[in-house]
């Protein structure tokens, strides 16, 4: 009888320390980010041939001519500060930094001479236009270089390297950016990738099957700054993921209390 009362309490014991282990394990709600936001017809995004100029960028300006001096009043000098012990002042080359324009929250920004002018939602061939005709009544034949200098990517999840990625070019692609970020560990979910944009200050999301050759065509393939990319962790990643990660303690404490178990048991 003592015998029996010692195997069933023992069997209680391995069953509340089992629960406990299985407790311990996150389920796909603890992981995956982004699981609530329906995607329905709104929420679909369109093809960006070309970037467009949005609130927070910061823009280099530089007008030339074959006549210097009529220029130099509408390019703005580099800047120094007080102490320039403050290597920060200076860039890669050691020389002293540029000034920026920084599109501000109506899309605007102050240009010298100019006053203020709307750059929000053009792309970059229509703000380099709109800059010629305004220069025409000061300067002939002005050549208006403008570039984006804060164009980043973020790219977050099952990757080798998750962060945020300076993009020195205007224009990169899904796959580029992916490679950036070290590809995808073999854990990531490849026909469940997540892309999050925001437009006219709106999120907008969309999903790409990597594993179709299709999603190179498409609207989201090639990206825009400020794009988000997460690549949600596969069921495997998911049933491994646990709130205590300590495996080797787990074992040892299971070994150790079917030891006591079959101690108490045999001592009947």
């Amino acid at each position: 009888m003592n015998k029996k009362l010692n195997l069933n309490h023992s069997i209680k014991l391995l069953s509340i320390f089992v629960l406990i282990i299985a407790s311990s394990c996150a389920s796909r709600k603890d992981i995956v980010y982004f699981q609530d936001e329906p995607l329905n017809e709104d929420s679909q995004l369109e093809n960006m041939s070309e970037l467009s100029y949005k609130t927070n960028d910061i823009l280099t300006i530089d007008v030339s001519s074959i006549e210097p001096a009529a220029v130099m009043p509408f390019n703005l000098s580099p800047v120094s500060y007080a102490n320039t012990n403050n290597s920060s002042s200076l860039n890669a080359n050691g020389n002293l930094l540029r000034q920026t324009y920084l599109v501000d929250p109506n899309g605007n920004i102050e240009f010298p001479v100019l006053g203020t002018l709307s750059v929000g939602g053009l792309t970059r061939t229509q703000a380099t236009e709109m800059l010629k005709e305004k220069l025409r009544e000061y300067v002939k034949d002005a050549i208006v270089n403008i570039r984006l200098i804060n164009f980043t990517v973020t790219v977050l999840g099952e990757v080798n390297r998750p962060g945020t990625y300076t993009i020195q070019d205007e224009r990169i692609s899904l796959s580029e950016a992916l490679g950036l970020a070290g590809d995808l560990t073999i854990y990531g979910k490849r026909d469940n990738v997540f892309l999050i944009r925001e437009v006219d200050g709106k999120k907008k999301y969309a999903k790409l099957d990597l594993t179709s050759i299709n999603v190179v065509n498409s609207p989201v393939y090639y990206l825009t700054q400020n794009d988000v990319i997460y690549v949600e962790p596969n069921k495997a990643q998911v049933r491994q993921s646990t709130y205590n990660q300590n495996t080797s303690v787990i074992i040892s404490a299971v070994a150790t209390l079917a030891t006591i178990t079959a101690i108490l048991i045999n001592s009947n």
